[in-house]
């Protein structure tokens, strides 16, 4: 998520509230999740599991709970609670706007394209040219959608990233500042959600078709031309690469990728990153051929007992 205008390192510091390492004038252009982040952004940080990984990453600010060496060329912002001030500058940079209409007046909808009745279009959405859009699909503030696509009946793009810090007294949720991109010739099948990003974008690439009740998380990459059917759950931070299907009741881990041109099917779960090329299968996981020979000779061992008995 870029600001609308650069800021300086004591800007940011002034709207949190807190201790920073570096010049009073550093400029900052944004800030981003640590898979996403550029030159110019903040990251947070708030587990030492993770330290080295976010002060070594391309990000040039680094929110953090503990008083480390600032790396050559980057600047700190020392806090007792990093996730809820990442969660403060989200708020601040993309506060919540109410909505006084069904379809808001700021949203931008192209030639030929149809919006069917009861649906509820946000601040600032984009919509390209030649879309169908039906009734009672909910499209939240800020998402893009391009040329030709279709939307069916009862989905929703850009709800809130499921994304919770455990305190002790109950889940505290940090907020969403991104937005959902669809690109030309999408089609969303009716009933599905899909999240916008924290401060990124969700984003579903060309020619991608998805099934009914289909969940895509926040942040997640699905590439061109890939196939998605029913009641699949795709988790947040999953990239997802060009002409992959998954069939149905398929389950996609967080933060993982499947190789282009891959093939996963019905009812796998899938836990770590695959390659392209290949068809899979189960929970555990495998390639499609080997796992099916495994339950091939599961089945030969109560002959295979019975022998050994006679």
């Amino acid at each position: 998520m870029k600001f609308p205008t650069p800021h300086t390192l004591k800007q940011i510091a002034a709207i949190i509230g807190c201790k920073y390492v570096g010049s009073d004038d550093f400029t900052v252009l944004g800030m981003n999740e640590i898979h996403v982040v550029k030159e110019g952004d903040i990251v947070f940080v708030d587990h030492p599991k993770y330290y080295d990984k976010a002060l070594n990453c391309a990000a040039s600010v680094v929110l953090i709970n503990k008083n480390v060496e600032c790396p050559e060329g980057k600047a700190l912002l020392i806090s007792d609670d990093p996730f809820r001030d990442f969660k403060k500058l989200i708020q601040f940079f993309k506060p919540f706007e109410s909505a006084s209409n069904g379809i808001s007046p700021s949203a931008k909808i192209g030639q030929n394209t149809v919006i069917q009745p009861n649906t509820f279009i946000g601040n600032n959405v984009v919509i390209g040219d030649h879309c169908l859009i039906h009734a009672n699909v909910s499209i939240y503030d800020n998402c893009v959608i391009g040329d030709h696509v279709i939307v069916h009946a009862g989905s929703v793009l850009g709800s809130d990233a499921f994304y919770y810090k455990n305190r002790p007294e109950g889940f505290d949720k940090l907020a969403s500042g991104g937005r959902v991109v669809l690109e030309d010739h999408v089609e969303i099948g009716a009933l599905c959600t899909i999240d916008k990003g924290v401060t990124g974008s969700t984003t579903i690439k060309k020619g991608t078709k998805l099934d009914n009740q289909v969940h895509v998380g926040h942040d997640t990459v699905i590439g061109e031309k890939c196939l998605i059917a029913s009641q699949t759950g795709i988790a947040g931070c999953v990239v997802i690469e060009d002409e992959v299907t998954l069939w149905g009741q398929v389950g996609i881990n967080s933060g993982i990728t499947i190789g282009e041109k891959a093939v996963v099917l019905g009812q796998t779960g899938v836990t770590k990153s695959v390659e392209g090329g290949k068809s899979y299968f189960g929970t555990p996981m495998g390639e499609s051929r080997e796992k099916l020979k495994q339950w091939a000779y599961i089945k030969k061992i109560p002959s295979i007992l019975k022998k050994l008995e006679e």
